[in-house]
């Protein structure tokens, strides 16, 4: 008998920017996946010409959700080239800003959108259907107010420090270009406690002390069973949910993960490789590897780029934006990272693994990377980062300097890396003759929603739902989990013309 397959092509909403994912299904499976960035756009030719600095102002709008990590990203390049050591007040204020973004971006994804697929028709007649729409009801649910009201809160940290957010830009070469006061501090270390209680209570619903004893998938069950308190938070009913429906079993992919590294400890500022909180590395088929720059690469064969040969590093890249026929088969406006030229995927998950969390490592190693590691990876995040923050705005000294000056922005190439909300980000840049001459971004969503690549090898999460069942391909709710566990942000990925350049051909999608 022959296979009959048939090909699906799905909006995804509730991402930023848009995105479409193309599946070819036989006898109810994914067999095959194309995933679109449909929306065009392009910081990189925008910034070329223009003063170093201005990098600073614009690449903030690349994206409202995570521009704090942009802005990180441009300073740190501008750092880089300036040869300068920030003081550890800017170290602080950076790390603090990046986390409260983090805490913001984190809950509400969780939380607005891939918790709200619970309430889907198709699970109408489960058992947890009743509770998950009294929680995640749009603009209704008791869930939805609560992180509404608390992620509000969590980002007045960078409104405090940076003036305003989103798209700030208090960050400059050299350190920031604010400082606080002791009644700053105050300010900001109550909206860290007010975030903390509400995470401990109905996110985690324990202490952070007793979710950091959690290194197994053992301690996990015994956490979950251990109280009713636990089973009806955010993270309870998730795995609850997660549970019915099996989503351990979805979402696989090359298991390989990558971490840029992010939150330099202050102990070791200025040392030549300076721990942090998330560790940069590259964990590949279960295997810890050290993170290397230089081996980063993007393609172009399946983009709507101007095709050059194999991967070009970021410094050589090229954003020539070209449509073409159906013998090049381009069918996205992002181009595909890589690294050792293979897919990696990035985001929490990643840090988790890369930073040797045993937890992390240990479901991966009995289940491999799945929508409910990735996940679970989002929703805990700021279990990690709280600490943190209470740490680290007692040692901010407003008497100290936040800024080391520098005269002009000479010659040369840099780069800032750091993690947005959904991983690792990149910026490139080259200063020749005063001015922006090559500007180069990797953002997360570049990574884990990549086409394929000059191998044709898929992107990691057109890898993660071959072999999905869908049901009903009309709602195919599975595939959605599964890439809402990467938290897709598809503005960021994708790029615009030069202003003189003119679209020759129109692109039906």
């Amino acid at each position: 008998m022959t296979d009959k397959k048939s090909k699906i092509t799905i909006p995804l909403n509730r991402v930023e920017g848009d995105l479409e994912l193309t599946l070819e299904l036989g006898e109810g499976i994914v067999t095959d996946s194309w995933s679109r960035g449909v929306m065009y756009r392009g910081f990189e030719n925008m910034l070329k010409g223009r003063a170093p600095k201005d990098g600073l102002v614009l690449t903030p709008r690349v994206c409202g959700i995570c521009g704090t990590a942009h802005l990180l990203a441009a300073a740190k390049a501008l750092d880089m080239i300036s040869q300068v050591r920030i003081p550890v007040n800017a170290l602080l204020v950076r790390n603090l800003t990046s986390m409260a973004e983090h805490l913001q971006s984190d809950m509400r994804q969780a939380i607005l959108m891939f918790m709200k697929d619970f309430i889907n028709p198709a699970y109408r007649r489960q058992p947890f259907f009743k509770e998950a729409l009294k929680r995640y009801d749009p603009f209704k649910g008791s869930s939805v107010l609560q992180a509404i009201t608390s992620t509000k809160q969590i980002v007045e940290i960078i409104a405090i420090i940076g003036g305003q957010w989103p798209l700030s830009s208090f960050m400059v070469p050299g350190g920031v270009a604010s400082t606080m006061t002791q009644d700053d501090i105050i300010s900001c270390r109550y909206i860290v406690s007010q975030f903390k209680t509400w995470y401990e209570k109905k996110v985690l619903g324990c202490s952070l002390q007793r979710w950091a004893a959690i290194k197994t998938s053992d301690d996990l069950e015994r956490w979950y069973d251990e109280s009713e308190s636990h089973r009806h938070a955010e993270i309870g009913f998730f795995l609850s949910c997660a549970r019915v429906l099996n989503l351990e079993k979805t979402g696989k992919g090359y298991k390989n993960f990558l971490s840029f590294g992010q939150f330099e400890l202050p102990e070791d500022h200025g040392s030549d490789t300076p721990r942090m909180v998330f560790a940069p590395g590259f964990y590949s088929q279960g295997i810890l590897d050290s993170f290397n720059q230089q081996l980063i690469s993007e393609h172009v064969t399946h983009s709507c780029f101007e095709d050059y040969a194999g991967g070009l590093h970021p410094f050589m890249g090229e954003t020539t934006p070209f449509i073409g026929g159906p013998e090049h088969f381009k069918y996205s406006f992002a181009k595909a990272p890589r690294y050792q030229d293979k897919p990696a995927e990035t985001g929490p998950l990643a840090e988790m693994l890369c930073s040797n969390q045993p937890l992390f490592v240990d479901l991966l190693a009995k289940q491999g990377g799945n929508t409910v590691a990735r996940q679970l990876a989002r929703f805990s995040r700021a279990a990690v980062l709280l600490p943190y923050m209470e740490k680290w705005l007692g040692m901010i000294d407003p008497a100290d300097t936040f800024y080391t000056p520098i005269p002009f922005i000479p010659d040369g190439k840099g780069y800032g890396l750091t993690s947005g909300s959904r991983g690792a980000l990149g910026h490139w840049v080259v200063i020749e003759d005063g001015e922006i001459s090559k500007y180069q971004i990797i953002t997360p969503t570049s990574w884990n929603g990549s086409p394929r690549d000059s191998s044709h090898a898929r992107g990691p999460w057109e890898e993660a739902v071959i072999g999905t069942e869908v049901d009903e391909p009309e709602n195919p709710v599975t595939v959605g989990h599964i890439i809402r566990s990467f938290d897709p942000c598809q503005v960021c990925s994708v790029h615009t013309l030069q202003k003189d350049k003119g679209l020759k051909t129109r692109y039906r999608v």
